[in-house]
Formats: C-alpha cells, structure tokens, sequence
C-alpha cells in the first residue's frame, strides 16, 4: 500500500529571471493573526468566548495591528464574539479586526451584521479557485469561478455603502492558490478589482493561501513573484500570504514568499491550524529578530505567550519547538556545554551576540541563563562546571572541572537521567567539602624571619594529637613542610587556585588545591572568609584523601 507511484510531482512555474532569490528581507512584513479563526476552526473543542478575549487581550499585548477574530456568519458563538468585542469596546483604536466569509451573500450579509459600529475592520471574502476544486467540488469551470467572486466582492461592496461609520478594507482570497493555475488566480484578483476599484490610497488585499501546502517553498515564492508581476493596479494592492505546514515548511514559504514581493503575513502563535497547522508567526518572527531586524512584535515574554495559548486552545507545546519550547536553548551535549560556558565568559553586555550554539540571547524572550545547560551523562566538564559558577559561584580551575565531571558522570550513567543543580552541588559538597577528613587544623602560628615563614601548629591525625613545624618560602609552603616531615610522606602541590565567593570585605575565600604523590593526583576543596585557613583546609582535604587511601591499601 506504500506506493509513491500514485502521485505526481508539482509542476514548476515559467517565470524569467526571477529576482527573489537575490532579495534579502529587511523590515518586518504586516501581521494578521488568525488564531481566533483559522486556529480555532482547527480545534477539537472550540474556544469558548472567555478563552477568545483572553489571547485576543494577548494578541494585542504582543502588538498585532490587524487580528482575525472569526467567522461570523458559520456560527453563533463566533458572531457573539465578534459582537461582544465591538460592543464592549476591546478593539484598541490602533487595531483592525478581520472576519472571513464565503462568496455567498446571504453570509456576507451575516457578516456585516456581526461588524456594526466598528471603527475599522477587513472584510475577509474567499472562493476556492484550485484545479481540483472547479472539478470535483463545484463542477464549474472558470467562468463559473470568477462569477462568483464578481458576486461576492459586489455584496461587499453594497453592504459596506450601508454602514459608513467603519472604515472598510477588502480583502479577497483565491482558496487553494497554490493548486491554482497562476494566471487564472490573476484573472480572478482582477475581476475582483474590477469591482472594488483599487486605489493606492484605499488599496484592497489579496491573500495567497496556501491553503494545503504542495510545493516546496521556492515554487511559492515564484508563483508569489508572478502573480505580483501580472497583477493589475499593483500600486493599489497588498499581496498577503497564508501558508500551511503540511510539508513542514510553512515558514519557509513564507519568508521566501516575502522575497518575492508580499507585503502582509498571516499565520498563527505557535503554529496552530488545521492538519500540521498554519504558518507560526513566533518562528517567522524570532527568524527575523536574530537577523538584526525589528519584528514589530513583543515576543519577550515567550512563557506568558505559552501558557496563554496552551490554555485557550488544549494543545501543548513541543519541547523542541524553535524559540517557544522548554528545550531549545538547553545544552546536554558536553561539547556544546563547553562552548556555551567559554563564549558567554567572554560576552560583554552590548555588544553584537555571537555565542556558540545559542542563535538568540535566550533574555530577549524571558527565559535565563540557568536554563541554558543541563547534565546528564551525555554532558561534560563545561556543562557541570557552568552549573557550578552560574548558581553557586564556584569557578572551578579546569583541572577540577575535568576531575568533578567523571564523579557526577558515574552517577548519571548509573541512574540514566538528568541531574539537577541541586543534586550537582550536594554530590561537590559531599566529595570535597563536607567529606570526612583524616587531617584537620586545631591551632597554629607563623613567624616571619628574613623573607621565610615559620610554621607551627597542632594537628588532628587520625583522632591523635601532633605537633608539626616547618619553614618555607610562604605560609601554605612551610605548613606543606611540616606537614610532609610530620607524616613522613612526600608529595607536592602540582595545582592551586582561589576566588572570592561574592563581593564585598566579608565575602568568602574559596581555594582549589591538587597534590601529586607517587604519580596519583589528590584534590582538596575549602572556603573561609580567611584567605590562609582557606588554603591551609583546602590542603587538608586534598592531604586526607591521600592519607586515607594509602591507610586502606595497607
């Protein structure tokens, strides 16, 4: 039953010397939302009236100028809507609402009904023009077609003269344009302009659906670009694009499509529609926004703009889902990690942002930088050690990074599953700071005579009580002395590092030290608001983990 053989490909369009593929976007296009109409149509459980004011409140809030609201003359609920928002003045001045109908004039009549007493709106009129419409839906030829149309853009045109309080925009859509024969879609647009008249100053919208999605997106933009060539009254005419996503490019086509000369875009938030849903306007958006364009929209409050629409219209929204979803900007990969973490301590607020693997600031839409890279056993020494530094201000010398990885990546290979910040800290806390110490510190004192330090303390070793002397070059150096002659075990410190936890005269000292003894390394991890008893514990630990392997081997 798998069997290509029974469909054809689409054909190419005869076009010379296309110029889009040389055009580069460089303003935003107009948007039109039609998640309260098209979005809508394609729900299980239609929204009710109080989910349709809240994303229209949203829709607004993010800055859509021109908003699809509904279907007035299909339903009820859709007309009561339409109604409640013009009655209850929620339309901002600044804002058109749009309603689509049929080409048929009692719905048209319907429609101008549910508008009364608007100020401005767009009066939506479509009739599917497609090959396999005229054949098998309507069973009409072209002519057919185009009377319809003509009939419908007439209705319009008399039932707008009856309510001149609005300001009227038309805006015509051959259905199924895609599956249309590019010429005879002009023919159509044209007897509809014969009708409405265009002119620059009141100029009409003709929207290009593609409303199932054929091609690939190169041959909407040269059916875009002929269309706009061939058209009458170009001046006078706003080319509006509606694509689909049921080959997955929607977004393709439509940036494409603006290539090639349109100037208005609709789609949905999130990409919501019917079948594999309609062009989303945050993708086309957010794509423009990282090119260093103004989209013209607010998208910076993306999880307001996900909980919204999940909540209004039942349907999650993909973890993967470019720019909106939980996922797309979280690193589990340690190669990426470790790219992430070099690039942003680097980056200076301000200037032009260029991280590795990150396309966009994830700031700009609300989310943070703790949510950026995430461990689990895939992850390396960059990811942990960015947890580390981002939440708990630890930051680890590489050697340590190295060291710590292999400790948190025995736990998550052993569990399978990502470990959170927390648990990182706990398993550094356990390992280094709070681990059982064969050494530790009672009480000490350091003379300095004739540029070296003398070193003199009383040691816990092992439950006893020592006494340890030494002179070196510093106070850790003569403490290491001591502490080698006490013990009678040689080694060296081969790493040290320190910081200042925060900021401030009582901020605290974090130390990082690593001995070698015998070829193997030992890492000691401590913190004091004192500089010298943070490098002293620090070497303790480091000194205990040595000391309590060579008493287990023995």
């Amino acid at each position: 039953m798998f069997d290509h053989r029974k469909y054809k490909a689409f054909g190419t369009i005869d076009i010379q010397n296309r110029t889009w593929p040389d055009q580069v976007i460089s303003a935003a296009p107009t948007w039109c939302s039609v998640d309260l109409r098209d979005g809508n149509q394609a729900l299980i459980e239609p929204m009710s009236v109080a989910q349709k004011k809240k994303l229209f409140t949203l829709l607004v809030e993010v800055g859509f100028k021109e908003i699809e609201v509904g279907f007035p003359a299909a339903s009820q609920p859709d007309f009561d809507f339409v109604r409640s928002l013009i009655e209850e003045d929620r339309v901002p001045e600044d804002v058109t609402i749009q309603v689509l109908t049929q080409a048929r004039p009692e719905l048209i009549q319907r429609t101008f009904e549910s508008l009364k007493g608007a100020r401005k709106a767009i009066l939506h009129v479509y009739n599917s023009t497609s090959v396999v419409q005229r054949a098998k839906v309507f069973r009409t030829d072209k002519a057919g077609i185009i009377q319809i149309a003509k009939a419908g853009a007439e209705e319009v045109q008399r039932c707008a003269r009856l309510a001149p309080e609005t300001e009227w925009t038309f805006q015509y859509s051959p259905e199924s344009f895609t599956g249309t024969e590019v010429e005879f879609a002009v023919e159509v647009c044209d007897a509809v302009s014969s009708v409405w008249k265009p002119t620059p100053t009141k100029p009409v919208i003709y929207n290009l659906p593609s409303t199932v999605e054929m091609a690939t997106p190169n041959i909407y933009a040269d059916q875009i670009e002929w269309f706009c060539r061939h058209i009458k009254h170009r001046d006078a005419v706003i080319v509006s694009l509606h694509t689909h996503n049921d080959r997955g490019c929607a977004v393709a086509a439509a940036e494409l499509a603006v290539m090639a000369g349109a100037q208005r875009v609709e789609g949905t938030l999130l990409g919501n529609g019917e079948r594999t849903g309609n062009m989303d306007i945050v993708v086309m958006a957010m794509n423009m926004y990282s090119q260093g364009i103004d989209p013209q929209l607010d998208l910076r409050d993306m999880d307001k703009i996900v909980s919204v629409v999940r909540e209004c219209t039942q349907i999650d929204v993909h973890p993967r889902q470019p720019y909106a979803g939980d996922l797309v900007f979280t690193a589990f990969s340690g190669s990426h990690q470790d790219a992430i973490k070099k690039c942003l301590d680097i980056y200076e607020e301000g200037a032009t942002w260029e991280i590795a693997y990150l396309p966009i600031d994830p700031r700009d839409l609300g989310r943070t930088y703790q949510d950026v890279i995430r461990v689990n056993s895939q992850s390396g020494k960059g990811g942990i050690a960015y947890v580390l530094a981002n939440k708990f201000g630890f930051e680890l010398p590489r050697w340590m990074q190295i060291e710590f990885s292999r400790v948190v990546q025995r736990v998550t290979e052993t569990s399978g599953q990502e470990i959170h910040s927390d648990q990182i800290w706990e398993l550094f806390n356990e390992h280094y700071l709070n681990n059982a110490k064969a050494l530790s510190l009672e009480n000490f004192t350091i003379e300095k005579k004739a540029g070296r330090e003398t070193f003199n303390a009383k040691i816990d070793f092992f439950g006893e009580e020592l006494a340890i002397s030494g002179e070196g070059d510093g106070v850790l150096d003569a403490f290491v002395e001591a502490l080698k002659a006490a013990i009678n075990i040689e080694f060296e410190i081969l790493e040290y590092g320190e910081h200042a936890l925060g900021q401030g005269a009582d901020a605290e000292a974090v130390t990082y030290i690593q001995l070698k003894c015998e070829g193997r390394r030992y890492s000691g991890v401590a913190i004091s608001k004192d500089i010298i008893a943070s490098s002293l514990n620090a070497l303790m630990g480091a000194a205990s983990q040595l000391l309590r392997e060579q008493r287990a081997a023995a």
